[in-house]
């Protein structure tokens, strides 16, 4: 199966994971529109896609669009994919954090299944081509020093962030079942690359280590992640668009396995810092222990492959960020710093 999708709605277009698509795709394919939906929370920055913005300020035909809205919103989007002629929706957009999800987890179900099931009604009555679920490996729970996760692993959520979101993957896989709507869904490792919002652990990191700051570790520093570089998942969802078959599920990965005080000490090394400004935190409730995937099915169907090592994304990571320090600051000047004295101002 190959689709050639040109009209495309992208919720959370502001966000780490899709502003990295957007940029990616439209750099490479001259014949899309892209109608970005944002609402533009705390982690949502427009200035991911200034670019994009000032040329079509300069009436330059970019292929994208910016609305500020919220996917919750039906007549809304029922509007944007009517008057865009839209043909394919990715669904991007998810409250994302898992601390913060412990913290308070009513946005969570907002966004993450009640804004998916809005997506879903408008897309089946506009019959859509493609609804592209954009999911997490966290949906499976935690695996022991054992094993991977594979598409047909059994959903077991450990937080009220990933039991949104599987929450989210069966109502997609519930309208490919009853209705026959074309559905996709993916899900990935952990993400990591340019304009990643300075909550999550590499860029978090990296930015405390610049200021000689107590790094917080949560526990032991064991629990083990598999890591995917931004533009290695974003060329997967493109594959997924193109090819994918109707309710199939396709896992991504980067076949890179680190423990948080691996990933946490290659980053001291390459800042030249000491080991010493670690500092072991009291544990997150629920904390899975090891996640690690399969992308066999994804390798066989959509010929994909990671194509960066972690050791060479994490030092182009480190630069970004280095090269990017007023895009850092003007984040930090918001709502990053009300995080951190919530969540890290009192374990240092």
């Amino acid at each position: 199966m190959h689709r050639r999708l040109n009209r495309i709605l992208v919720t959370g277009g502001c966000g780490f994971i899709a502003s990295n698509f957007i940029l990616s795709l439209l750099e490479r394919r001259s014949d899309l529109l892209i109608v970005n939906l944002d609402k533009l929370t705390y982690a949502g920055n427009r200035m991911n896609l200034q670019e994009l913005e000032q040329k079509q300020d300069r009436k330059q035909n970019t292929g994208y669009r910016f609305i500020q809205g919220d996917i919750i919103d039906q007549i809304l989007v029922e509007q944007l994919l009517a008057e865009h002629r839209i043909q394919a929706v990715l669904n991007f957009a998810a409250e994302s954090h898992v601390d913060r999800s412990i913290h308070d987890s009513a946005p969570f179900i907002a966004t993450n299944i009640q804004g998916t099931h809005t997506l879903l009604e408008a897309a089946r009555k506009a019959g859509i081509e493609l609804f592209l679920q954009v999911s997490t490996d966290e949906v499976y729970g935690t695996l022991g020093p054992e094993g991977l996760f594979t598409e047909e692993t059994p959903l077991a959520p450990n937080s009220p962030y990933s039991a949104s979101k599987a929450s989210a993957d069966l109502l997609v896989r519930a309208y490919h079942e009853t209705y026959g709507m074309p559905t996709v869904i993916t899900r990935c490792s952990n993400n990591y690359g340019p304009f990643q919002f300075p909550e999550k652990l590499i860029p978090l990191m990296i930015t405390l280590a610049w200021e000689d700051k107590p790094l917080p570790v949560y526990g032991d520093g064991a629990n083990v992640r598999d890591w995917i570089h931004v533009l290695d998942h974003c060329r997967g969802v493109e594959l997924a668009m193109d090819q994918g078959r109707p309710g199939a599920i396709y896992n991504f990965g980067g076949d890179a396995e680190r423990t948080t005080l691996q990933v946490v000490t290659a980053i001291l090394d390459l800042l030249g810092k000491p080991h010493s400004l670690i500092r072991h935190v009291q544990d997150r409730p629920g904390h899975d222990r090891r996640y690690a995937m399969d992308f066999s099915l994804a390798a066989r169907e959509l010929k994909f492959a990671p194509t960066r090592s972690f050791e060479k994304g994490l030092l182009e990571t480190i630069q970004w960020y280095e090269h990017n320090r007023e895009w850092l600051r003007r984040v930090e000047d918001g709502s990053y710093r009300e995080f951190m004295n919530t969540w890290y101002g009192g374990r240092q």
